[in-house]
Parts: structure tokens; C-alpha cells; sequence
């Protein structure tokens, strides 16, 4: 739940907590859903570490009236065909390769999101639900439940968002097959000797941005946009103390017409330590494109620019589509 969807947003390094403004806002605003004027649905498919991993993303959102809009949306990250070989040996120290099967492990989660205009103008408020399903094959499976808080505010053409994710703190809690488990309890001295813990806990994050858009001569815009991405914890992020790290990301968009769409960003800072002990600032820049006809946008990011291996690039692809064009 922390990647990120659409390649739009990725390209502009997720800078767009106060810029979001259609159906992908069901993960990066819910505030955002109430600039809707009708129905949208989004589609996001990417590989992670050379291929090995598949990444989806669903999303459909509409407004309700011209105060308010819902959404929904669904995510899979997964691995699939991975090889079971804890029945390879039998009891006797026989190797059967018929007894390797596959299996998959995935993670889904489940949003969904309510926005609402506040009374008071250029403010807007959006609330997320969210179903957390893990499933490891037959060993282990998951359910987990959190809550998302959104708000945007908008004066003189400048955009303020503030996204609090899990503000509950999203529980997950484990179903692991013991019979399964007791197959690998003793095949490595002192290790997997005790079960795991049934609990797992995901701690409360902020994002708070701010970007503006700046038109020129009517054909071309520009979007800067600016996050900062906070977790209530010490870590390796750029700033970072006992109680709050930060993790600033910087986004551009250039546009032509509503058409053509150039975009960048850089984020993911974080102080690296070095083998002789100093250490280096190190961040995660971002390019992409996107097209827009006809209610039709279909959007391109390459991310981890970066790094020399060239395996962890990703190519994200999203496409997204406003069903109101068609009915006009």
C-alpha cells in the first residue's frame, strides 16, 4: 500500500497529495474526488525486480452530486509459480522432484473512499476504508482493516493537500497452518523454532503538499508540485529525528493543450552509509509522458533512474478513462 499507483503520479516522484484531482485519488487524496464531474476508471500494470513480481491496480470513482463523489479500488502485488519443496525429501531422505509445487503469495488491498465539500470554500475532506488480504499458498493467510483521512484546500490558485494514512493503525492479523509449519520447524538448527507473530501493525504516515499551476498563453501549463513524506520514526530519511522523519519529493509536469504531457520528479532522499563510515545523500529521480484524447489518457513512467542496475528500473504504464466522454 505504499508503492504508489498510476504512472502520472510515479513520474512526478508521488508528489501530488494537494494536486490529485480524479479517480486515483482514492489512494494519494480522497479529498480529491470531489473534482469529479463523472464516471472514471483507471487501470495500472507494472513488474517489480526483473519481472519476478506483478503489480495491479484497479480504481472506478463518480460523483455523487456536485458536493460530494465515492470511489473504490483494488491492488495486487504478487508473486506467482514459486516452487514448494518442503515435501522434496520424504521421510526415508528420497528426493521426488513430482512432489515440487507451486504456489503463489500476493497482497490485496481494498479501498473505499467517501469525499465531501466543507462548508467553508476551497475546502474538501475524503475518508478511506480498507481491506488488507495476504495470502502465502496454503501456509499462511491474512486480514487486515485501516482507515485513511484526507484533506485539500485551494486559494489563489495555490493547492494545499494533507493525506494521513492509517490513522488507526491498520492491523493485519495471521491464520498460519501449523501442520504446514511443522514441515520446516527443525530443518535448520535454531531457526523457524517458534511460530511468528499473529499480529502485524502498520503505524500511522503523513503527507503534506503543496503545488500551483501556471498556464502560458493559453497552450501551455507547468505543475509544480511538492511533498513531504513523514513517518513517526527514526529512519534513514533526509531529515530524521526520535520523532518524525521526512522524506521531501519534488514533481513538474509540463503540458500542451490538455494533450501532450512531459513530466519528472525526484524523491526518496535518504543518508547512505558509506563502507568508511561517511556518509551520502541518496535519491530517486523520475521521468514520463502521457497522452489525453478523447477522455482516453494513457500514461508512461520510468522510475529508479538512478540505479546502475539496470534490472531495477521499473516501466510503469496506466491508463485512464473518463466514461462521460463517450455518453456525449
Amino acid at each position: 500500500m505504499n508503492i504508489g499507483v498510476d504512472a502520472a503520479a510515479m513520474a512526478m516522484a508521488n508528489s501530488i497529495t494537494s494536486s490529485t484531482n480524479d479517480v486515483n485519488s482514492v489512494y494519494w487524496n480522497p479529498a480529491g474526488l470531489v473534482h469529479l464531474e463523472d464516471h472514471q476508471v483507471s487501470f495500472m500494470h507494472a513488474n517489480y525486480f526483473a519481472n519476478i513480481a506483478q503489480y495491479d491496480y484497479i480504481a472506478y470513482a463518480k460523483p455523487i452530486d456536485d458536493e460530494s463523489a465515492w470511489g473504490v479500488s483494488l491492488i495486487r502485488f504478487g508473486v506467482d509459480d514459486i516452487l514448494d519443496t518442503t515435501e522434496l525429501i520424504d521421510s526415508q531422505g528420497n528426493i521426488d522432484y513430482n512432489r515440487i509445487n507451486l504456489f503463489s503469495t500476493a497482497d490485496y488491498g481494498f479501498t473505499f473512499s467517501y469525499a465531501r465539500k466543507l462548508k467553508l470554500q476551497g475546502f474538501q475532506y475524503g475518508i478511506n476504508a480498507k481491506v488488507i488480504r495476504r495470502i502465502i499458498g496454503k501456509f499462511a493467510n491474512a486480514w487486515g482493516f485501516g482507515f485513511d483521512a484526507g484533506f485539500q484546500f485551494e486559494r489563489n490558485d495555490w493547492q494545499f493537500g494533507l493525506m494521513l494514512r492509517d490513522i488507526t493503525t491498520t492491523y493485519n492479523v495471521w491464520n498460519i497452518d501449523e501442520a504446514a509449519y511443522k514441515k520446516i520447524a527443525d530443518a535448520i538448527d535454531e531457526q523457524n523454532q517458534e511460530l511468528p507473530e499473529d499480529t502485524e501493525i502498520t503505524a500511522p504516515k503523513a503527507q503534506l503538499g503543496l503545488s500551483k499551476k501556471f498556464i502560458i498563453r493559453y497552450d501551455y501549463s507547468i505543475l509544480a508540485a511538492a511533498n513531504l513524506n513523514m513517518r513517526f520514526s527514526k529512519t534513514n530519511d533526509l531529515i530524521s529525528n526520535n520523532f518524525v522523519s521526512i522524506d521531501p519529493a519534488l514533481g513538474f509536469e509540463f503540458g500542451y493543450t490538455d494533450l501532450v504531457f512531459v513530466r519528472a520528479g525526484v524523491g526518496n532522499f535518504q543518508n547512505i552509509q558509506q563502507i568508511d563510515g561517511s556518509e551520502k545523500v541518496n535519491f530517486q529521480p523520475n521521468i514520463g509522458l502521457g497522452f489525453k484524447y478523447r477522455g482516453i489518457q494513457v500514461d508512461y513512467a520510468l522510475t529508479n533512474l538512478a540505479n546502475q542496475n539496470s534490472s531495477l528500473y521499473s516501466n510503469i504504464f496506466s491508463v485512464k478513462v473518463d466514461l462521460g466522454q463517450f455518453r456525449n
